[in-house]
């Protein structure tokens, strides 16, 4: 199962197990209970510490992850390979007795958990946001017995995928009733289910001499330039990564010659706390505003204080805002290719956009869906003709230029598009399961309309990052830069930063 150099690597990190792991495997005739049995006497083959028995549970194929004598509730429905093949990973780590990389308020969130919850998280292989819902549940299975998480691969569970009308992953249930779908971390799940940090938490906080409001790469990088200058820094963010936690490949950053979303957040992330850094976590900014201080009230109230303030919260998804958008999120209409991709296998779906991204995800989804069709509202596609010319080779994609996006129709999800021909003015219908909606971003500066200066939604910065209220600044995706690039975002949060500390020494 486990090619040569998987297995070099692997074998390094289960000498860090500590203690035995028993798994608990429930196999049938089929070719996955075979490949499962298979992964399984490999991990097995690999360290003493991990021990195999036979068993019968809710699923098959399914094993569960154990320590002797105590069920954890970690279950592993379908092969863990993938993107999930580090969720299996840490879970052998984990229930050996590594303990989990979260923060000790977090822990004790967890273990105060009253009753019992059992989680399912439907994934597909080739999500890059499920395995961050995995670990999360997992870790939480594992410090609260009330607690049980399985995953379940969706292709190894297609009846029951499609019983459940699922067309976006990750997608949770809670207790068999639907939870939440999208990405989500440990804080963003107690929250849904009740447990916030009280906002005295921040309230108590000593003024940062620094505070960064976003964790992408602008953020990241602005809170290690301030860090390093030996100020009081502080970072709070929903989410570490930003938009790159979206991004499947990655071929233009400097000295990396390919890498992964997820795969550069983690390093971010890591790189962020080895200095000291107050990292706040699954926080959403709601106001600021500049008194002796500048103060940013959370949305849980909380309200931190600072000398200065860079604000680095990029960039989100713009939509159509047409009728069906909304009402078939996740019932159809998606953003992510390369997560909910494999639910629209031998499909008809469309792609909205043909720009790069656009063009991108209708070649990925060429190789798995039954046909393409690409809406762009322009004469002419925008995307690099490297792109269009690999576009025209495939048999099962269809390009409509031209093409205004009236609505999107469907029942309980999506079932067809109407678009208007821009240069006749008819109307048109394409029967469809799935769309994709690829037509840019837009910055994440709602929050801040009346209190900043801003051009078309970005914030209007110098050539410091200053922003029109002193000791503010901004970087990356947020402001009127006009590209919008991982390299770029990563040098402005570097100049934001050397900028507030510029500020700091002057006044």
């Amino acid at each position: 199962m486990l090619d040569a150099n998987i297995k070099k690597q692997l074998e390094q990190y289960l000498q860090l197990m500590e203690n035995e792991v028993l798994l608990k495997v429930s196999v049938g005739d089929d070719k996955v209970s075979k490949d499962m049995l298979e992964l399984v006497e490999e991990l097995a083959n690999m360290s003493p510490k991990i021990k195999y028995e036979k068993t019968t549970l809710e699923r098959t194929p399914s094993f569960s992850v154990n320590r002797p004598g105590e069920d954890t509730g970690i279950v592993f429905a379908g092969l863990p390979l993938g993107h999930e093949f580090t969720s299996l990973v840490l879970a052998l780590l984990q229930v050996s007795g590594r303990p989990p990389k979260v923060d000790e308020d977090v822990v004790e969130q967890i273990k105060s958990i009253e009753g019992e919850y059992h989680f399912e998280t439907y994934v597909s292989l080739t999500c890059n946001n499920c395995p961050d819902v995995v670990q999360a549940l997992n870790i939480m299975s594992l410090l609260n017995p009330g607690i049980t998480h399985t995953m379940i691969e969706g292709k190894a569970y297609k009846e029951e995928v499609e019983r459940k009308n699922i067309m976006a992953v990750p997608t949770v249930y809670l207790n068999g009733e639907f939870f939440e779908s999208g990405r989500m971390t440990i804080q963003d799940i107690l929250a849904k289910m009740g447990s916030t940090q009280d906002a005295s938490v921040f309230n108590e906080k000593e003024p940062f001499d620094v505070l960064v409001i976003g964790g992408g790469p602008a953020g990241a990088s602005a809170a290690i330039y301030a860090a390093r200058k030996g100020i009081r820094t502080g970072l709070v963010a929903e989410r570490f990564g930003g938009q790159i936690m979206d991004t499947a490949g990655i071929e233009n950053f400097i000295s990396v010659k390919h890498t992964e979303g997820p795969q550069l957040a983690a390093r971010m992330e890591e790189h962020v706390r080895e200095y000291n850094i107050d990292v706040m976590t699954s926080q959403r900014a709601k106001r600021l505003e500049k008194k002796d201080l500048i103060e940013v009230e959370l949305e849980n109230g909380g309200i931190l204080r600072a000398k200065t303030v860079i604000i680095a919260t990029g960039a989100s998804w713009r939509k159509i805002g047409v009728p069906g958008e909304e009402e078939f999120r996740r019932k159809g209409v998606t953003n992510c290719p390369h997560c909910d991709g494999p639910l629209f296998e031998g499909k008809d779906v469309a792609v909205i956009g043909g720009g790069n991204s656009g063009i991108e995800a209708a070649i990925d989804l060429a190789g798995i869906a039954k046909h393409v069709t690409v809406l762009e509202f322009l004469p002419e596609l925008k995307a690099d003709s490297v792109l269009q010319d690999r576009l025209k080779s495939l048999p099962n994609v269809t390009v409509i230029t031209n093409a205004a996006t009236k609505e999107i129709t469907g029942d309980d999800k999506v079932n067809g598009l109407t678009y208007v021909d821009r240069a006749t003015n008819e109307e048109h219908h394409i029967p469809l399961d799935g769309v994709f909606v690829q037509i840019g971003l837009v910055p994440n500066t709602a929050w801040l309309e009346g209190t900043l200066e801003m051009e078309r939604g970005g914030i209007v910065v110098d050539e410091r990052g200053a922003t029109n209220i002193p000791g503010v600044f901004a970087a990356g995706d947020c402001t009127n830069s006009p590209y919008k690039q991982i390299i770029i975002s990563m040098g402005s949060g570097a100049t934001a930063a050397l900028g507030a500390f510029d500020y700091l020494i002057r006044n």
